[in-house]
């Protein structure tokens, strides 16, 4: 019996439909591990295989945590209907946009909230968030672009951190795998996300 290739969360033609694995110009010394390529333009493309793997180990960390105890933040607008969807989906809290300072760390701000775990889109933008979670020493879960550091972040998503329809699968995935994974759901029909909800994609 030969050894199947190990089955991706989803079928790889719909990871290169969203550009997930396209990076950018510029490549950081840790980033390189994951890059497959440079095309002649320039551009870096991400190993869909290292992408895939590092967004099941992200949905198993994310799993052993309740709603409740988790926050994702992502300034840069391009995540904010991926991440609104998400929420609708897992009941976890998220900061589309601007990251109230100040929110993790000060128990006299009535926004405060206790949490375990905190997910950014771009540790860069949302490095308010990251600084914060460091205060109270709790674990980072990154989304990297090939441009990146990996400063401070304990577990790095790579890929492309920048487009709508990426950012879009990205937390289509997560969202399905949390659920799966907290018993939400019993199996991958019985989710009720759609795709294009997830990146305002018609």
């Amino acid at each position: 019996m030969m050894q199947t290739e190990e089955k991706f969360l989803v079928a790889i033609d719909t990871y290169l439909k969203s550009g997930i694995h396209i990076g950018t110009k510029f490549r950081t010394k840790y980033m390189e591990q994951f890059i497959y390529k440079t095309r002649p333009d320039g551009l870096s493309v991400l190993n869909i295989k290292k992408v895939d793997e590092r967004i099941r180990l992200a949905a198993n960390l994310l799993a052993q945590y309740a709603p409740e105890e988790i926050v994702i933040a992502s300034r840069r607008e391009n995540g904010w209907t991926a991440v609104k969807a998400f929420a609708k989906c897992t009941g976890i809290t998220t900061y589309a946009g601007r990251y109230p300072p100040g929110s993790l760390t000060n128990p006299a701000l009535e926004i405060f909230t206790e949490i375990k775990l905190l997910l950014v889109t771009d540790a860069w933008p949302d490095r308010n968030a990251v600084g914060d979670a460091m205060k109270i020493g709790i674990p980072v879960i990154a989304l990297c672009d090939t441009n990146n550091t990996a400063n401070n972040l304990d577990l790095i998503v790579p890929c492309n951190n920048k487009g709508k329809k990426s950012l879009g699968l990205l937390f289509y995935i997560l969202a399905r795998e949390y659920m799966l994974k907290r018993g939400l759901i019993q199996n991958e029909s019985e989710f009720k996300g759609k795709l294009e909800e997830f990146s305002d994609e018609e």
